[in-house]
């Protein structure tokens, strides 16, 4: 199976090639950097997918996580969807449509064009009526731009930090600089069927 896997920071791509060097694998990986937002990550997924046959997009990274959840915990969400778009009813879709994902965890992750503090999760939770939650700048985005090439997307996550229990933006380059070995990531992937 070809993987496009997608990381959408410079820590995240190096840490994903590091963890994929040398090691005999029963998958190909290629790794790309989306860059940070909506906009860059769909544009770049989208440059990156027509460069190659492939069989999976997977989305790979850290991000932050609802209460419930442990920092360096891996979640791989069954669905992905917009937590920034109020938008009435279903008047817009492809913004309010929630997108299936190949994970196994009873989770979303919600995408949005800011960082989360505690406030933001529990209002986009309450109003989309999700119980477990990650946060991210990127998955929903990239989704969109597999489905325009009929790919199946995965995404699998290292919670970061959990805003609602107080952690920032500081607790979050805290826990990256300490938890580079995305060895779990490379795992995941080499099991998922």
């Amino acid at each position: 199976m070809k993987y496009l896997v997608i990381t959408p920071t410079i820590r995240e791509y190096h840490n994903m090639t590091a963890a994929l060097e040398g090691k005999e694998l029963q998958h190909n990986y290629t790794v790309v950097r989306s860059g940070v937002g909506k906009a860059l990550a769909a544009a770049n997924s989208a440059l990156a997918i027509q460069k190659d046959d492939f069989d999976r997009v997977a989305i790979v990274g850290y991000a932050a996580s609802s209460l419930g959840r442990e920092r360096g915990q891996i979640v791989a969400p069954r669905v992905a969807r917009y937590h920034d778009c109020v938008i009435p009813g279903d008047f817009v879709p492809e913004l309010t449509d929630p997108h299936p994902l190949l994970g196994h965890d009873d989770a979303v992750v919600l995408t949005g064009d800011s960082f989360v503090d505690g406030e933001i999760i529990t209002s986009a939770m309450q109003r989309l009526n999700v119980e477990s939650a990650l946060f991210d700048m990127e998955a929903t985005a990239i989704c969109q731009a597999a489905e325009l090439f009929d790919l199946p997307v995965v995404v699998v996550k290292m919670v970061s930090d959990i805003p609602q229990q107080g952690d920032t933006e500081h607790s979050y380059d805290e826990f990256v600089d300490s938890h580079s070995d995305f060895g779990v990531f490379v795992d995941y992937l080499e099991n998922l069927k």
